[in-house]
C-alpha cells in the first residue's frame, strides 16, 4: 500500500490505531515558515476523543511531537515529521473477535487484501484514529494558507434527519467560520445543534449510531487555481475527502439539487463590482469552481458520513477462519456519531489539497 499523497507537497501517513504511535511526514514545505504550535494543538483537540458524551470514551490527548523539519520556531525546508503516541489502548477487546468480521468495517476487505497480516486491533491502519496526524498536517497547511488570506471553516449541516440551513453561498463571513472553529459542536444554529446532540444520545442509548453531513467553505481563493479534468479542484478535493474513513458522498455548490434546475436558474451570472472592479457572480450554484478552476467566489461543498459501523446491537456476520455464519455484539469504546469529530478532518484535507494546488 501507499500512504503518500500530493504533487509539490507530499503527505505520508503511517501507524495503526493500537500501535505505539501514528504520524505524518510533510515533504516540500518552504523553509522559514513560522508555525503557531498552540493553534495546531487547538486543532488537534477539536478532533480528539473523550471530550463529551457524544464521543468515544477512549482518552487520547492527541499531543503531537515534531521529530524533524522544525527548528527555532520555523520550518527548515527538510521533511516535517510529527508523531502522536497511542496511550489509551484496549487491544484485548479485539483479540476474541479477530476472526469475526465486523459489518461495514474494513475487516473483511483488509483481511483479503493483506492476506490476514493486517493489524486488526481497532481497525489498524483503516481506523479513523489515523485522521489525527492528518489534522496536524491540515493545521500546518491552514496556517500557510491563512498567511495568504485564505480561510477554511465548516459546520455540521445535518445529523440523521435533523438539519440546519446551508452557508450563504454568496456572503459567507470569515467571522462565522472562526466562531464555528471554537465551538465544541459546530452548528450555526445552537438550538438545532442541541437537537442534533439529543438525537445522537438517543441513538447511543438504543445501542445504535447516526451519520450526518458536514458543509465546508473556503474563502478568498484567487481566480485561476486548478485545471480541467484530472487536476480539477473538485477531483483533487474529492480524492482527499474520500480518503477520510466513513465518507460516502461529496457535492459542490448546489450539488445534486442543480440537476433539478433549468439552465436559467442554475447559471451563475457575472457582474463587475463597482468598488473593487473584481468579477463576481450573482449566485454560486457551482460552488466557486468552473471548469475545475476557482472563480473567486466562496468554494462550497458538503460531505456525507455514514453511521458509525461499530454498534452494540447483535448483528449477523461470518467467522473468516472457520468459514461459517455467526453473530457479533461489538464491545469497546466507539463514537455513536463521528460527524462532530470529523469536522476538523474535512477542513484539514481541504487545506492540504488547496495548498498543493497553489504550489503547483
Amino acid at each position: 500500500m501507499s500512504g503518500v499523497w500530493g504533487n509539490k507537497i507530499k503527505f505520508s501517513i503511517f501507524g495503526e490505531s493500537h500501535g505505539f504511535a501514528i504520524g505524518i511526514t510533510i515533504d516540500g514545505l518552504k523553509p522559514g515558515v513560522k508555525l503557531d504550535l498552540e493553534d495546531i494543538n487547538r486543532e488537534m483537540k477539536r478532533r480528539a476523543p473523550g471530550q463529551n458524551k457524544i464521543s468515544t470514551a477512549r482518552n487520547e490527548k492527541d499531543e503531537f511531537e515534531i521529530l524533524s523539519g522544525y527548528f527555532n520556531e520555523r520550518t527548515t525546508g527538510t521533511p516535517l515529521c510529527a508523531i502522536i503516541r497511542n496511550s489509551d489502548k484496549r487491544s484485548k477487546d479485539y483479540e476474541k473477535m479477530k476472526n469475526i468480521m465486523r459489518p461495514s468495517h474494513a475487516d473483511y476487505t483488509g483481511h483479503i487484501k493483506y492476506s490476514g497480516f493486517n493489524d486488526y486491533r481497532g481497525g489498524g491502519h483503516f481506523s479513523g484514529r489515523i485522521t489525527a496526524p492528518i489534522v496536524f498536517a491540515g493545521a500546518v497547511a491552514k496556517q500557510i494558507l491563512k498567511s495568504e488570506g485564505i480561510v477554511i471553516g465548516s459546520h455540521i449541516k445535518s445529523i440523521h434527519y435533523i438539519e440546519e440551513d446551508n452557508f450563504d453561498y454568496i456572503n459567507v463571513k470569515e467571522e462565522l467560520l472562526n466562531k464555528l472553529s471554537h465551538k465544541v459542536f459546530p452548528s450555526i444554529d445552537d438550538d438545532i445543534g442541541i437537537k442534533m446532540q439529543k438525537e445522537i444520545l438517543k441513538a447511543k442509548e438504543e445501542k445504535d449510531s447516526l451519520g450526518g453531513v458536514v458543509e465546508c467553505a473556503v474563502l478568498n481563493l484567487p481566480t485561476g487555481i486548478g485545471s480541467p479534468f484530472f487536476n480539477s479542484v473538485e477531483s483533487v478535493l474529492s480524492h482527499l475527502i474520500f480518503s477520510i474513513p466513513a465518507v460516502k458522498g461529496v457535492e459542490f455548490g448546489a450539488g445534486f439539487q442543480i440537476s433539478k434546475m433549468k439552465g436559467s436558474q442554475a447559471n451563475d451570472e457575472l457582474y463587475i463590482e463597482s468598488e473593487s472592479g473584481g468579477i463576481k457572480t450573482y449566485s454560486n450554484n457551482n460552488g466557486g469552481i468552473l471548469g475545475g478552476i476557482t472563480n473567486s467566489m466562496p468554494l462550497i461543498f458538503r460531505v456525507a458520513f455514514k453511521p458509525t459501523p461499530s454498534i452494540s446491537k447483535v448483528q449477523r456476520t461470518i467467522n473468516i477462519e472457520k468459514k461459517e455464519n455467526t453473530t457479533i455484539e461489538i464491545e469497546g469504546r466507539h463514537d455513536p456519531c463521528i460527524v462532530q469529530r470529523a469536522v476538523p478532518v474535512v477542513e484539514a484535507v481541504t487545506a492540504m489539497g488547496i495548498l498543493d494546488l497553489i504550489s503547483i
